[in-house]
């Protein structure tokens, strides 16, 4: 960013506005000026703004009225209050809102440059840091699925060798694990990319519905069956039907869908026409489906067509060193969705991310996270910012937070090739701090740049 970066001033006194304005050039700064907050927004609007000074007290919009509407023109602007002498209490109040920091009036300044020049090296470092770790979330990013633990790796390099296939597959997982996102991303790699994907949750229907909802239906065939109606095989043909929840089916539609899949017809309820379908289908269960058998409550020969390839999905706690990136992933479409600059969360809440046992997976992580996002007032998630029932369960038997972050760390260094520079930056930490983290562990990096 650098002195490229347009600073603008907001004041309703000249002498103030211009007295700023004049020392920011003189810096070497591009400066706007506006005298109000309604005029103040107009030029967020149309120019990219990266720090503001504003009056805390004006006509009309004051500094914290302006600050938060400017942030949801754009999240990313940094918010310097501007505040008389003795008003200290009043600034505090105003980074509690959000503002970065404040500065009194009169000024100094030499205090002037060296708080724009530190808070420009500061956006520069974050916004180094944000490309840094999407470049790290796109090297694990696989059809909407972001994972880099050795159990996610070898799921990725299955849903390639098996999505060019026909073969039927089978997602096993419980609830939140994301089986539908594996659905789609077999469907995404396949040959059946350009044509549907309809997905079905088989347990939100009525047991009377579910047939008519997959196979259709004819005019007549039932009570409120008032005009013929394609089912979902005939939605998909040529393209894919996710089953969601394939264990809640009845003995009579399991029949029937037995007969689709090793037929490839199917026929309406109340018809009798055949209608050949050319539909890849990928079931999904959290059920022991195997057990159910056993128990008579599921056929053994659909359970076997539908199992020709099976994909157990792990739970979040099997997967830890995912948690950290899923946190970050979901803390910018967010922040982006919600037009806010939250760019963070705090150690606090790292470590809360990391030792919480997610018995709702991937889904509660997500939400959590959104929660936070809505919730924050200030550029990073603070603890007070999560919902407080998170805090109630007990946290995970096994590795300790310290060996958790050992491990991060050392995962990072290895992404970046031992650049310690780099690592640093992504980690959020000085590289003296990484130094001495490392000579703790006692762990050598290959390859550093001095």
């Amino acid at each position: 960013m650098g002195k490229k970066a347009i600073i603008l001033v907001v004041d309703d006194e000249k002498i103030v506005r211009e007295s700023l304005r004049d020392w920011l050039v003189d810096f070497g700064y591009r400066v706007e000026v506006a005298e109000s907050g309604e005029a103040a927004l107009e030029i967020i609007k149309r120019k990219k703004v990266k720090i503001m000074l504003a009056d805390l007290v004006m006509p009309g919009l004051d500094g914290i009225e302006l600050m938060k509407e400017a942030n949801r023109i754009a999240p990313t602007i940094i918010t310097v209050i501007v505040t008389a002498y003795g008003s200290i209490q009043t600034a505090i109040s105003a980074i509690r809102e959000g503002a970065y920091d404040y500065i009194e009036k009169p000024f100094c300044p030499e205090k002037v440059e060296l708080l724009i020049k530190n808070l420009v090296a500061h956006q520069d470092l974050v916004e180094e840091n944000i490309s840094l770790r999407q470049k790290i979330e796109d090297r694990y990013h696989f059809e909407g699925i972001i994972a880099k633990s050795p159990v996610m790796l070898r799921i990725f390099d299955l849903i390639k060798t098996v999505a060019p296939t026909t073969a039927t597959v089978m997602i096993i997982g419980k609830t939140g694990t994301g089986k539908e996102m594996v659905a789609r991303a077999i469907h995404q790699q396949s040959p059946r990319r350009n044509k549907p994907l309809i997905s079905v949750s088989c347990a939100s229907l009525p047991e009377s519905l579910l047939e008519s909802e997959l196979f259709g239906h004819e005019k007549g065939s039932f009570t409120g069956a008032v005009e013929r109606k394609k089912g979902k095989f005939e939605a998909a043909d040529q393209g894919t039907l996710f089953l969601d929840e394939i264990g809640e089916i009845n003995a009579n539609t399991q029949i029937h869908l037995l007969r689709a899949l090793e037929e490839k017809k199917i026929t309406r309820v109340g018809g009798n026409e055949e209608i050949e379908v050319d539909v890849r289908v990928i079931a999904a269960t959290n059920k022991d489906l195997r057990t159910m058998v056993k128990q008579g409550s599921f056929r053994e020969d659909l359970y076997y067509r539908l199992n020709v390839v099976s994909i157990q999905l792990p739970t979040l706690q099997d997967r830890k060193e995912d948690i950290l990136p899923l946190a970050e992933h979901f803390l910018r479409k967010f922040s982006k969705r919600n037009n806010k600059a939250v760019r963070c969360f705090t150690p606090e809440v790292i470590e809360f991310i990391m030792n919480y046992p997610w018995p709702g997976n991937v889904r509660e992580l997500e939400n959590m996270i959104e929660h936070g996002v809505i919730l924050a007032k200030h550029k990073e998630i603070r603890k007070a910012d999560l919902p407080q029932d998170f805090y109630h369960p007990p946290p995970p038997e096994g590795k300790a937070i310290e060996e958790v972050m050992k491990n991060h760390i050392i995962h990072v260094l290895e992404e970046t090739k031992g650049n310690i520079s780099e690592a640093a930056k992504l980690l959020g930490i000085q590289r003296m701090t990484l130094y001495n983290k490392l000579k703790k562990y006692n762990y050598t990096v290959n390859k550093t740049d001095a």
